[in-house]
């Protein structure tokens, strides 16, 4: 048995900035955009193996089969699903259908605000609901380069606009594994979020608009604006707190665009905005040729339905696989679990991350059937089918994908690894017990450990993992309510999510903008720190100031 080190070197400070070592330095290789993202991803991985192993005493061989746990959790599930949800968007592109798809959207609007709301904003909300794990950024960010976004604002945009539901994706996953680490009921932290995030969800739209066209631009579409931020956040906030927290995100993104497409029929802005490029910037010529024009001419009938029709299937078929009772039916069966020798059970987490040691599970759950990845494969071969696509050109397609994604699943492989590593090392606790440290200010800075843990994992779920327990001890200690800052971290964590670096090569990948990760990091970071940093002043308010605590959860 190994017992995880918090202050290896005898200073709280020495030991944060030597566990910070791995991230800062895939984040600034990234950011300077001279590196490569799956070359940066490795070098990072090398930087976390030598500060685990020689600064955090970890055993050489425990880091190594940690960094290979993390390779292959890495593109199970998370790269499958990308090659999966890449395969279906080229098949659609290659019969037609995703064209007919781009004159669908532009039936229901020409205005590329009003795009950005109904399809980054509120389609991309139902797939976080359905799926989560990067399927709404690859969905959403493929659709806006279809119909002619630039690469930046296509996967910028799509990025910000997907954070107020991830604390509910994949049917209420993060809620659940919160609720696993802090034995607190889910119903009352599903609620708990809802009393934090609709404020957002009403930001939000407002935010990824203002990104995209400016103040003067936004102001002419407020009223749209308003209806979809109200609709989503109104929604959120009733099935969080009166139903349960498992279809959040998939009742609210259904009510929202309900309400947008609705109130379309009946206005429409003062000037429309046609142009596919961020404000001010020509950032579409980089890589991929300038966007053509976008065709807008009217869908017949059956058009209409042949456009829609692989999506709807796609939908269909993730709501299934997405389902608990569907899970429960086939993991037993089409599961092979795997715990890792030298490995499993072999790392205790020690105080103050735990009441007492604890050994760290390290196994390889394949669960080949109940991956989102492989309900979005079979939707992309029925969708083949219904389209007419022969099984001969679906291969060919599929081994097309392959290759063009190689770089991509490399380095969503590689930041598993790193995010596994620093887990298991113990890393990723030192940081966690810095930001506990703030005492009066845990709050926000509370809240902020939930935004770093989404920006080191990529998931929400594993951040509430990570954290979830460490923030109810330390809100015990400081005689904060652990309900408050179990669900901050929840809340806080999903503005991390547009910065990790999974989610930005995905966005690159959708948006064939590969080797730009480091423009599209820079352009979001500054909103990812800002919206994190209003949900921190949020739970400081609803920790210490009337009315706020009157919304706290016990």
């Amino acid at each position: 048995m190994w017992n995880q080190v918090y202050n290896p070197l005898g200073s709280a400070s020495l030991s944060t900035i030597a566990a910070a070592i791995p991230v800062v330095t895939l984040l600034v290789l990234i950011a300077t955009n001279k590196v490569k993202a799956h070359i940066a991803a490795i070098i990072a991985l090398v930087a976390a193996n030598l500060v685990a192993v020689f600064v955090f005493t970890m055993p050489a061989g425990m880091a190594i089969r940690a960094s290979v746990l993390g390779v292959v959790t890495g593109f199970f599930p998370i790269g499958w699903i990308v090659l999966n949800v890449i395969f279906m968007y080229r098949l659609t592109v290659s019969c037609g259908r995703f064209d007919l798809l781009q004159r669908a959207v532009g039936g229901v609007t020409p205005d590329r605000r009003l795009q950005l709301l109904l399809i980054a904003f509120s389609f991309g909300a139902f797939f976080e609901g359905a799926s989560g794990f990067g399927t709404p950024v690859a969905v959403t960010g493929a659709i806006l380069i279809g119909l002619g976004f630039s690469p930046l604002a296509a996967s910028g945009l799509s990025l910000i606009a997907n954070t107020a539901p991830v604390a509910y994706g994949a049917l209420g996953t993060p809620i659940q594994g919160l609720a696993s680490v802090t034995g607190l009921d889910p119903y009352i932290l599903g609620a708990m979020v809802g009393r934090q995030l609709p404020i957002f969800s009403l930001i939000v739209p407002f935010w990824v608009v203002w990104a995209f066209a400016g103040w003067k631009g936004t102001k002419e579409v407020w009223p749209a604006i308003l209806v979809t931020g109200i609709s989503f956040a109104a929604s959120q906030f009733a099935i969080s707190n009166y139903v349960n927290p498992w279809i959040v995100d998939i009742g609210a993104s259904l009510i929202s665009m309900g309400c947008l497409i609705l109130f379309l029929r009946i206005w429409s802005p003062p000037k429309l905005w046609l142009s596919p490029v961020l404000r001010n910037r020509d950032d579409s010529a980089a890589s991929v040729p300038a966007p053509k024009p976008m065709d807008t001419t009217p869908l017949t009938q059956a058009e209409l339905i042949s456009a829609l029709l692989p999506w709807i299937i796609v939908c269909a078929v993730l709501l299934v696989w997405g389902s608990g009772w569907f899970k429960n039916a086939v993991n037993p069966i089409f599961t092979w679990n795997y715990p890792v020798p030298d490995l499993h059970q072999m790392i205790n987490k020690v105080p103050p991350v735990a009441p007492k040691p604890t050994p760290e599970s390290a196994v390889f759950a394949f669960q080949y059937l109940s991956f989102t990845g492989t309900g979005m494969l079979i939707a992309a071969l029925i969708s083949g089918v219904v389209m007419g696509i022969s099984p001969g050109k679906m291969i060919a397609e599929y081994g097309r994908t392959i290759r063009v994604l190689t770089y991509s699943l490399i380095t969503i492989s590689a930041m598993l690894a790193i995010g596994t590593l620093t887990r298991l090392s113990g890393l990723d606790a030192t940081l966690g017990l810095a930001f506990a440290a703030t005492g009066v200010l845990y709050p926000f800075f509370g809240t902020l450990l939930g935004w770093l843990g989404v920006a080191l994992t990529g998931s929400d779920t594993a951040s509430n993992v990570l954290f979830g327990n460490l923030q109810k001890i330390t809100s015990q200690q400081l005689g904060l309510s652990p309900v408050l800052m179990a669900a901050a971290n929840s809340s806080g964590g999903v503005m991390g999510k547009m910065i990790d670096a999974q989610s930005i090569v995905v966005a690159s990948t959708v948006t064939n903008w590969f080797g730009h990760e480091g423009t599209i990091l820079r352009f979001v970071f500054k909103h990812s720190i800002a919206l994190a940093c209003l949900v921190g002043l949020l739970v400081m308010l609803q920790a210490y100031v009337y009315p706020f605590t009157a919304m706290v959860l016990k």
